[in-house]
């Protein structure tokens, strides 16, 4: 299965975060927690090259803890702040106003210096879509924040969000795709939703999960999908272990056949919801 996504608007894009990154005093940067490294944009280590940076890995609650560990020391190896979160339920949220002063911390010495009081951090959040960016930005900014209008100096019709008195969001920072040669970072991007379903082949997809499992963490398929009469034996061949999932699933089709459509999207679906455990699909490359 071939992954290929490189939509025409992201020279524009790019282009518009050049311009907006004279604006900024920091990059918050989200990442899906279960594959940090490909749910990142190759780019945007080179347009924030001068900036803070805050890495947030949203979607903490449904990757594995311990790998969790190891992505926060690698990225903070490489110079960026880290934060673990879940957007959704506000978990790990009250900690990024303090991390965001922190990283920001001697910028803002240089304007206390110079005579600049309560002048707020200005920053920008990216990331691919289905990172839950949107999610991300109406959680922290809840129902206090407030556009503060056009800035002096600002091309016009740029919106700030005001969160608080020292943190302030560009609201318009536009959103980019990771252009990706390596199939391995599509086949990631597509197992967490971020490639549309109806361009993929979801029993390819669905088979490439299994064997992913297979061998990152052993015994979570045959927790999930054995029963005393139906022992689901995990070691068999990828097809061999989606028929035991659609035939525990009861997916059967007509002539009493295993629906291997069905569990193959069944078993896409209980792995994005959290429903196998706490997975990550990937782990930090040291020395790179």
């Amino acid at each position: 299965m071939q992954f290929q996504w490189y939509p025409g608007h992201m020279t524009k894009a790019k282009r518009q975060m050049q311009e907006d990154m004279k604006l900024i005093d920091l990059v918050i940067e989200l990442v899906d927690a279960r594959i940090p490294q490909s749910s990142r944009n190759p780019d945007i280590d080179e347009l924030g090259k001068n900036k803070y940076r805050l890495i947030l890995m949203n979607k903490a609650d449904l990757s594995d803890e311990e790998r969790n560990r190891e992505w926060t020391e690698y990225f903070r190896e490489r110079g960026c702040y880290v934060v673990c979160l879940d957007a959704r339920s506000r978990a790990g949220m009250k900690q990024v106003t303090n991390v965001v002063m922190e990283a920001c911390r001697e910028k803002i010495e240089r304007d206390r210096k110079r005579g600049i009081v309560n002048r707020p951090v200005r920053a920008m959040v990216v990331g691919i879509p289905n990172v839950g960016k949107s999610t991300f930005i109406n959680s922290y900014a809840g129902k206090a924040c407030a556009k503060t209008g056009n800035k002096p100096g600002v091309t016009r019709g740029k919106q700030w969000i005001r969160l608080n008195k020292n943190v302030e969001l560009l609201d318009t920072p536009g959103i980019l795709w990771p252009k990706f040669e390596d199939q391995t970072v599509g086949l990631r991007l597509a197992l967490i939703g971020a490639i549309k379903d109806e361009i993929l082949n979801i029993d390819e997809l669905a088979l490439a999960l299994i064997k992913l499992l297979q061998k990152e963490y052993p015994g979570v398929l045959s927790d999930r999908y054995s029963t005393e009469e139906q022992p689901l034996r995990e070691e068999e061949e990828p097809a061999d272990v989606l028929r035991g999932i659609a035939e525990n699933r009861k997916c059967i089709s007509r002539g009493n056949e295993p629906d291997y459509g069905k569990a193959a999207a069944l078993l896409i679906d209980e792995f994005r919801g959290g429903k196998l455990g706490k997975i990550t699909l990937e782990q930090p490359q040291r020395g790179g």
